[in-house]
């Protein structure tokens, strides 16, 4: 085999390479899109689970609020209390707030959910679990959710 060959050849390998490579870009930009398609989906069912959820423990504990959050940290739902104490002669205000949010999508393809929960103005939950999206097990999710519910309902239980 001559020179002229093998540069021949040389050549016809490099485009394949380049096309590999475009076939490969698109099937990537394919899959973000798939991404983006799937996170939106279990957001949106989460977000009804979580809403659901701490809807039943505000109906449990008279006092809660419940609010929709939609912001930059994510999507699900709060239930907020303000009670007021007065101890000698003194006037005190507390805050009780349980908070869980999936959050946005982020270029990790993960579906991350985070709970947060205060009792009488002190942290006492902190929570987040989350899978890439490909692996997300819808279940573990709703389950979690609701455990993280009744974590709260007992910690605010033996609080006051």
């Amino acid at each position: 085999m001559n020179f002229k060959e093998r540069l021949q050849r040389a050549t016809e390998r490099g485009r394949q390479i380049r096309a590999a490579q475009l076939n490969e870009e698109a099937a990537k930009a394919l899959s973000e899109e798939e991404c983006r398609r799937l996170h939106s989906q279990y957001r949106l069912a989460h977000s009804d689970h979580i809403e659901k959820c701490l809807s039943d423990l505000a109906d449990n504990f008279p006092g809660f609020r419940l609010e929709t959050i939609v912001d930059e940290d994510g999507w699900g739902a709060a239930v907020s209390r303000d009670d007021l104490g007065l101890a000698a002669g003194r006037r005190n205000t507390f805050f009780s707030r349980m908070r869980i949010v999936v959050s946005p999508y982020s270029q990790y393809h993960v579906l991350d959910i985070a709970a947060k929960g205060t009792v009488r103005n002190k942290e006492v939950l902190s929570r987040n679990h989350y899978q890439r999206l490909a692996d997300v097990d819808l279940q573990t999710f709703r389950e979690l959710i609701e455990s993280w519910a009744l974590d709260y309902a007992e910690l605010y239980s033996a609080a006051v």
